[in-house]
């Protein structure tokens, strides 16, 4: 989907999703240039909607924020349904580990790249290493103690040369540990306190209709 496309949805759903890079943290985001809904009748008051409404909308919030297919949601939510119980955690706790440890998503919450758009191409062009070796599946499933990095070869390029700089004034989670001057960084631990634009409990329950 285009990122026009996607601002048009972020709009419809009415949350900032950052799918647009700097963009989104700027005066120039679609949700603060034209907050209102598209469409002629954008500007008017909605009613709150169906319980399936309100499930759906979340659903494709979630979808559309990290970049997941119908498909891949679904199967994540019946893999969280089969699996959260045998290693003793909830399943929207389950969901969202296994969201957050997506390559892609590191790669982003390192500041390594401005969105998980930029994150996701940076990963297919072979940019990123797990551990010393390169990887180029967006959705690579990461463990504590794995170690993310941009390649040495590639550290020079104009896409990476000044993140060194870039990457002191940022703030990662605290489950992550970010070594600036080597553009590289460390799952610590399991995502935690991770503050999300949605609600998982209604997506849930979108899925075990």
């Amino acid at each position: 989907m285009p990122l026009r496309a996607k601002e048009k949805k972020e709009r419809a759903l009415q949350t900032k999703l950052f799918l647009k890079a700097f963009r989104s943290h700027s005066p120039k985001s679609a949700m603060v240039r034209r907050p209102n809904r598209p469409g002629i009748h954008g500007g008017k008051r909605t009613r709150q909607g169906s319980e399936f409404k309100l499930q759906l909308a979340e659903k494709q919030k979630i979808r559309i924020s990290y970049g997941l297919s119908e498909k891949q949601m679904k199967n994540l939510v019946n893999e969280a349904f089969s699996k959260a119980k045998t290693i003793d955690i909830s399943v929207p706790s389950y969901i969202i580990n296994k969201l957050e440890t997506r390559l892609d998503n590191v790669v982003y919450r390192m500041g390594f790249a401005p969105s998980r758009i930029v994150a996701r191409q940076i990963v297919n062009h072979g940019h990123i290493t797990v551990n010393g070796r390169g990887v180029t599946v967006p959705s690579y499933s990461l463990k504590m103690g794995d170690v993310v990095a941009v390649k040495e070869s590639r550290k020079s390029s104009p896409l990476f040369r000044d993140l060194p700089n870039t990457l002191k004034g940022h703030n990662e989670p605290s489950w992550l540990l970010v070594d600036d001057a080597a553009v590289s960084g460390k799952v610590k631990t399991k995502p935690e306190g991770v503050e999300l634009p949605f609600d998982i409990n209604l997506i849930i329950d979108y899925y075990s209709r």
